[in-house]
Parts: C-alpha cells; structure tokens; sequence
C-alpha cells in the first residue's frame, strides 16, 4: 500500500518535474524573458533619457527663437514681412520753433 502511494508520488513529482523543465513556458524560457526584459526596460530608460534631451532642446530652440527675434526687432529695427513699420521721432527741446529759427 505504501509503495504504491510512493510510487504515485514519484511519478507526479517527475511529471511535475519534466513539466517544469521541458514544458510549455518552461523555467529556461521564464528565465530568457526576464532577461529580454531586463534588456528593454535598459534600452528604455536611454531613450527616455534621450527624449528628454530632445525635448529640452527643442524648448530652448523655441524660446530661443522669440527672444533673439524680439531682440531683432528692438534693437535693430527690423521688422517681417508684410509688416509694416512705423517710427515716431520727437522733437529735441533746444530746437528753435519756427523754420527760419525765430
């Protein structure tokens, strides 16, 4: 009696064991997963990382661009295309009245 019941339970723990081995989703594929994934999630973080750099650039790229075009128009006078530009020149105080100089 007690041999057979050993006996069956020898023969679960080598089916179990074969399953576990050679199976389907055995052990040697769990295990080259989870490195495959170890791999991605490395692979990731640097083109998180990249991105982000990316991003920063572009950022700069963009404001960047407004500031140096502001300073254009404020400091050189230029303007864009289709606009037009108009300049107000206030007269100097010691400057006389009239047009003879009166």
């Amino acid at each position: 009696m007690y041999r057979a019941l050993l006996l069956i339970l020898l023969l679960m723990i080598i089916g179990l064991q074969y399953r576990l081995w050679f199976g389907e989703a055995n052990l040697r594929q769990v295990w080259s997963l989870e490195e495959q994934i170890k791999q991605q999630q490395i692979e990731n973080e640097t083109l998180t990382e990249r991105n982000q750099r990316l991003e920063a650039e572009v950022r700069d790229l963009k404001q960047g661009m407004a500031a140096l075009e502001e300073r254009a128009r404020s400091d050189m006078g230029m303007v864009q295309e289709g606009e037009t530009f108009f300049q107000l020149i206030e007269p100097e105080p010691d400057a006389p009245n009239g047009p003879n100089g009166e």
